[in-house]
């Protein structure tokens, strides 16, 4: 399955019926961590928790199918990324945030560059990425 790097957040929810139409609720933290904003219009795709026997549909684990309830990071070791570093870490490391927040910690990168890294090492609350291109 291809997602799009355009993509702000992840997470499961119920659909539920409301008369005529149909809710799907977004969780409060996904719009406190500043990935979305209430009252503007997003694209939204749906994707099955469930693989039926004998069909090639997909299995997407996400937060809440785990023990924890805890937002899973977005980014995977091994993926590619453009970031902008925002920022320089007490160890002299660049830092880069995307979904939620989320921090890449990228050594031998400073303030202001654009840089497209792979990731090396993904922890829950931060990630290590490496330079594999300068300013894109």
């Amino acid at each position: 399955m291809e997602i799009s790097d355009k993509l702000l957040c992840l997470f499961s929810a119920e659909v539920r019926s409301d008369g005529d139409s149909y809710t799907v609720e977004i969780p409060r933290r996904e719009v406190e961590a500043g990935s979305i904003e209430s009252g503007e219009t997003y694209r939204v795709a749906l994707i099955s928790r469930e693989t039926n026997a004998g069909t090639s549909a997909e299995t997407t684990t996400t937060a809440t199918d785990t023990d924890t309830d805890e937002p899973q990071p977005p980014v995977e070791v091994g993926e590619l990324r453009y970031v902008e570093i925002e920022d320089i870490g007490k160890q002299g490391d660049g830092i880069a945030r995307v979904e939620r927040g989320y921090v890449i910690i990228v050594p031998d990168a400073d303030v202001g560059e654009r840089v497209k890294i792979e990731i090396t090492e993904v922890k829950s609350n931060f990630a290590v990425g490496e330079v594999i291109e300068d300013e894109f």
